[in-house]
């Protein structure tokens, strides 16, 4: 069972306090809510990855979901398709002019928000979440030994 004292645990609590606070403010600066799928996107194009179907391995779900959740952000403005030019039968998302935006508005909170936490919990304990997130890890482990349990 996995408990409070693993590191997924409180990675994603993390996580969800960054997301909810990137949230707030966003509503509170008069952008639409978005879902936090519509947020992983979002932060997938930003960190260069264009590809519908390499967001959706990334995010560990299906190309159709990712391409529904695509469809919502083109509807809201924040995504456009554009073509391929590596790939004719493909398309590659991309930052509106919204989205750019949004993006700028989503940069600033998150830098107060990284303040914030320096404020809480100090500016080490954050200095070496960083250090540690950024280093390489290496690819992930997926060689593990086979059990006789069924399930």
């Amino acid at each position: 069972m996995i408990g409070a004292e693993t590191l997924i645990v409180p990675l994603l609590q993390a996580f969800f306090w960054f997301d909810d606070g990137l949230q707030s403010y966003l509503q509170a600066q008069g952008w639409r809510q978005v879902t936090r799928s519509q947020s992983m996107v979002m932060a997938h194009v930003v960190i260069g990855v264009h590809k519908p179907s390499e967001i959706a391995r990334s995010l560990g779900i299906s190309r159709q979901a990712v391409h529904t959740t695509i469809n919502q952000m083109v509807e809201m403005g924040m995504l456009e398709l554009r073509d391929d030019n590596d790939d004719r039968r493909a398309k590659i998302v991309a930052l509106t002019d919204l989205g750019h935006d949004m993006r700028q508005d989503a940069d600033r909170v998150m830098a107060d928000l990284q303040a914030e936490l320096r404020r809480r919990i100090g500016r080490r304990n954050v200095d070496n979440l960083i250090k540690a997130f950024s280093a390489d890890w290496g690819e992930p482990v997926t060689d593990w030994p086979a059990t006789d349990k069924k399930r």
